[in-house]
């Protein structure tokens, strides 16, 4: 533009463009352009001209630099920019009650490593669970949706794949996604499919607990050996952001701490289990810190559901829905928090993956149920105490023993509960709903009965197809002396008995249990023939009191529970499979053989009911089938010793040691220490002519003889 004249407006307009300095909320102020530059409309840009362009410049110069000390001291000091996608740690610790958290007013001094992590987060004082059973409420925490649209009701219930899953969203959204759970009711492999879906590793790998085994061996596992699998998985390299999940279930029943916990906590085992596992967070939260990774990770902490201990009748977990199963701890640290902030609103854990997934900037799905709760999180929310409903259910008493299913909705002061006799408690007076007001306050019960018809209605998904579990599935739900979720009552509109009068029932049954589980059998048969003899619909005692009973080799006395258990479940192979085993210990082999039978047409995939069916057969002298079954049980499992074994010494009582050969063999490689498998090689070795191999076989078992070994050798996971 040197050697032109500029028209002065246009000279003008230029120069307030580029003085034009925003802060936040207002311009500074600037002089206009000609007490600035004391440039004529008519002059050429000359050299005085540039000079006092110069100074315009400079002055644009000291202008910027005040405006961003004006926007620095409203903001305060300056937080490092947060990950598009930051890491995201989710820890579930089981049965774990909100009223031993130091942080939501416990003085019992169990929680300091969970209390440190609260003073860095929101905590939500008024937090409930949706259904107070492990696997049905872990499925709304991760879907966040409710049981009555995802079905999963009990275990072994199948998480469908049409439905929102947070560990399948952030995998998708490249997450690398760990999960690692304490006990086999989150076993994807057991009791809970489709839990796996979404992740790059899921860490369980539990399995049926043999008589006298350890049960941190099979059925759970430390909360210390959880950990300590995730930080190994967690040290692993890699460029991703992570999705790290940790379920502790050390709180739930039986309660047994490790020390120095079991001796401090002596009197009151559970409260060792919780402060137990405070201290295993605790070693998680500082290996995060010593990685670096604490600061920038959303954290976030809750309980599946509480545990009773007598309030309300009920004993444990399951059957109601009063504050000690429902209300739960839970926290959310969002990355770079530093401060404590306490939220009073009610909130659900179907609420959690939504919140998660705003959080970290992903969409949240239309299907999810919950809503965000990062509104009422964001500093300044007015929303905090906001009147918030919450629903809950829980079906397993009519699982278990035909009672009514019950439904509560917490809203406004009121805690309402369905049930054929239905209950109101005002909670700012009556926090221990002691007073039920349902008659009293006719028209409030009926508006709120109302409500939660009206909630169920919408928000209650198509019916699930119902999942049929496979034969190692089956088997762990059995093992655990539990039936199927389908082999409960045939009750299908969920009505029954109010289980408020039958609560003592279900205590019964629960102290029956733990003694079945700590192989105390003498003590648990007559506590189920009482629970019985009070609710004979109940399908779990009679399977229960059959197996005591066989434990303690009263054979006879089992075979009734067991005859009244098909009679009632005919098409559940597992009690087919137990009255066959009744009637052989009795001696009634031919009787067992169509029981036996049945197991094997309903449970065509179980290698086990192969195996005994063709022991039956072979019993009864029906050699073919019983070859028949025995490779059947093979062709499901070829690593099954006991078939191997068998089938190889039928070949050879048939002289037919070139067939033979091939199942003893597996049958060596999977028990070495037998000492009938390599007596049975011998034989066969002997019929083929080859008298060094059989004099070595031969010699190993009278070696293996003197050891004192087994015949039939030492179990392994892979040989049973």
């Amino acid at each position: 533009m040197h050697g032109q004249s500029w028209p002065a407006k246009l000279r003008e307009a230029y120069l307030r463009n580029i003085l034009r300095v925003k802060t936040k909320n207002a311009r500074i102020p600037i002089p206009s352009y000609r007490r600035i530059a004391g440039l004529t409309g008519a002059s050429a840009v000359d050299q005085r001209g540039l000079s006092d362009l110069m100074q315009v410049l400079r002055y644009l110069l000291w202008t910027m630099l005040l405006a961003q000390c004006v926007w620095a001291a409203a903001s305060g000091p300056k937080q490092p920019a947060a990950a598009p996608h930051p890491n995201i740690v989710l820890i579930t610790l089981d049965t774990t009650r909100a009223d031993r958290m130091g942080f939501l007013g416990s003085d019992r001094g169990l929680t300091p490593n969970l209390d440190s992590l609260a003073r860095q987060s929101r905590v939500f004082s008024r937090a409930y669970s949706q259904i107070p059973l492990t696997t049905p409420s872990h499925a709304t925490i991760l879907t966040g949706t409710y049981p009555q649209f995802h079905h999963v009701n009990y275990m072994g219930d199948l998480l469908g794949t049409a439905l929102p899953f947070l560990p399948d969203i952030l995998h998708h959204n490249g997450y690398r996604t760990g999960a690692f759970v304490g006990g086999l009711v989150l076993d994807p492999k057991k009791l809970a499919q489709g839990f796996e879906r979404g992740f790059d590793t899921y860490d369980a790998g539990f399995h049926r607990r043999g008589m006298g085994g350890d049960r941190y061996q099979s059925l759970e596992r430390r909360g210390g050996e959880a950990v300590a699998r995730a930080l190994a998985w967690l040290s692993k390299p890699s460029a991703k952001p992570f999705f790290l999940w940790v379920h502790l279930y050390d709180p739930h029943d039986p309660y047994d701490p490790p020390e120095p916990f079991k001796s401090r906590y002596q009197a009151q085992p559970y409260d060792g289990d919780v402060a137990y596992t405070d201290f295993v967070v605790g070693k998680l939260l500082a290996a995060l810190r010593a990685r670096g990774l604490f600061d920038s990770t959303l954290i976030a902490v809750m309980a599946d559901h509480g545990e009773a201990f007598g309030e309300h009748g009920e004993k444990h977990h399951g059957i109601f829905l009063y504050d000690e199963t429902i209300h739960v701890p839970l926290l959310i640290k969002t990355p770079g928090q530093k401060t404590n902030e306490k939220i009073a609103a009610r909130v659900g854990l179907v609420d959690v993956a939504p919140t998660i997934l705003q959080a970290v900037h992903l969409p949240v799905p239309v299907a999810m149920q919950g809503q965000s709760l990062l509104p009422i999180m964001n500093p300044g929310s007015g929303d905090k105490n906001s009147a918030r409903s919450v629903y809950s259910e829980t079906g397993y008493g009519h699982l278990s023993f035909g009672w009514s299913k019950l439904q509560s909705w917490r809203t406004g002061n009121y805690l309402y509960i369905q049930a054929p006799e239905r209950e109101l408690y005002d909670e700012s007076v009556d926090s221990a709903a002691a007073h039920n007001r349902a008659s009293e306050s006719k028209a409030v019960a009926d508006t709120l009965a109302a409500q939660v018809a009206d909630f169920f209605r919408k928000t209650t998904g198509g019916a699930s197809a119902r999942a049929v579990l496979d034969a190692e599935q089956a088997e762990s739900l059995h093992a655990l002396g539990y039936m199927t979720s389908d082999s409960g009552t045939s009750n299908e509109n969920e009505t029954g008995a109010d289980p408020k009068q039958r609560i003592a029932i279900a205590n019964l049954l629960y102290d029956a249990l733990v003694d079945m589980e700590s192989e105390r059998y003498e003590e648990a048969a007559p506590i189920l023939e009482q629970v019985l003899q009070q609710e004979p619909n109940t399908p779990i005692a009679f399977l229960q009191l059959g197996r005591a009973y066989m434990s303690l080799k009263e054979y006879q006395k089992a075979v009734m529970p067991f005859m009244t258990l098909v009679k009632e479940k005919p098409d559940d192979a597992f009690a087919r499979y137990e009255l066959g085993c009744a009637l052989v210990k009795t001696g009634n082999w031919e009787e067992a053989a169509p029981h036996f039978e049945a197991a094997v047409s309903q449970m065509p995939s179980s290698a086990m009911m192969h195996f005994y069916l063709a022991l039956v057969y072979e019993r009864t002298s029906r050699m073919d089938d019983a070859m028949k079954e025995f490779q059947s049980a093979l062709h499901v499992n070829p690593n099954n010793f006991p078939a191997n074994l068998l089938l190889g010494r039928m070949f050879v009582i048939q002289q037919k040691p070139t067939e033979a050969l091939p199942y003893l063999r597996k049958a060596a490689e999977l028990r070495p220490d037998s000492i009938d498998v390599h007596g049975f090689l011998a034989d066969a070795f002997t019929q083929l002519g080859e008298p060094e191999n059989a004099q070595r076989e031969l010699t190993e078992a009278d070696r293996l003889r003197s050891q004192g070994a087994s015949r039939l050798g030492t179990p392994t996971d892979e040989s049973r």
